[in-house]
């Protein structure tokens, strides 16, 4: 059984993306904060660590991607989790009957919350679907301790994630990016921090497919980038997810 840390409790998103990637033999480690969670899986009290990274409709989650920077943990996985909002309430409640949502921890009739909380906390889904938008999903990196190891074949899809800073002089973005594009490599996603202590300084956070295989294209070109970046990190290679087929 594996010990996984989220950030919040049993129930959230977090707890759903774990039990995705994990499946349900898993012992869920819940911690108040994402720094906590990382400082978890750094000491060993959780294997593994799962973190939302970015929303298709609100973006980045920004701290993690710092956290990411800041820490000595490496992506292993993902997971893309339906944010699928739920009324529920306790057995034998009829909707009618309902006249406060739960908000702030007052006493009320019924609350928000994912169908996993309430098949936990045995309560009744009374309606699906209650968030503005259908097509909302929150991606989640897997950390750890140590690298996913390498060696299992090239039969699925693969992703890696990596940070490096650039000299601030014109162009050093254009060059780097050109050498993922020389080689047809599919950029998936690009982020930039500012750097602590270094105004109108960052770093870049880039997803690219594939795995840096010897002699493969990633490979020349994190090599080729190595040479032009002023310090890079490769974050992890892992296998890549789907979004998830919605349901109803």
């Amino acid at each position: 059984m594996v010990a996984v840390a989220i950030q919040g409790e049993a129930g959230s998103f977090s707890h759903a993306a774990a039990l995705q990637a994990f499946g349900p033999q898993i012992r869920l480690v819940p911690r108040p904060s994402f720094e906590d969670l990382f400082r978890t899986v750094e000491a060993g009290e959780a294997a593994r660590g799962v973190v939302p990274i970015e929303n298709s409709l609100a973006g980045s989650v920004h701290e993690n991607y710092d956290l990411l920077g800041a820490h000595a943990l490496h992506v292993v996985g993902e997971a893309q989790v339906r944010v699928r909002h739920c009324l529920i309430a306790r057995p034998g409640t009829a909707l009618a009957a309902i006249h406060r949502v739960m908000g702030g921890g007052h006493e009320a009739d019924a609350a928000i919350a994912s169908s996993l909380a309430a098949e936990l906390y045995g309560a009744v889904v009374l309606r699906e679907g209650l968030e503005d938008h259908a097509e909302n999903y929150t991606r989640f990196l897997v950390v750890a301790r140590e690298p996913a190891p390498l060696d299992r074949g090239e039969g699925g899809a693969r992703k890696t994630s990596l940070v490096f800073t650039l000299p601030n002089v014109p162009g050093s973005l254009h060059r780097a990016l050109g050498v993922f594009a020389a080689r047809q490599l599919d950029l998936t996603k690009i982020e930039s921090r500012p750097l602590p202590g270094r105004p109108w300084e960052y770093a870049f956070y880039l997803d690219v497919t594939g795995g840096p295989q010897e002699g493969g294209a990633l490979a020349a070109a994190l090599a080729e980038l190595g040479s032009l970046a002023r310090d890079l990190r490769v974050l992890g290679t892992y296998p890549g997810s789907d979004i998830p087929v919605a349901k109803g």
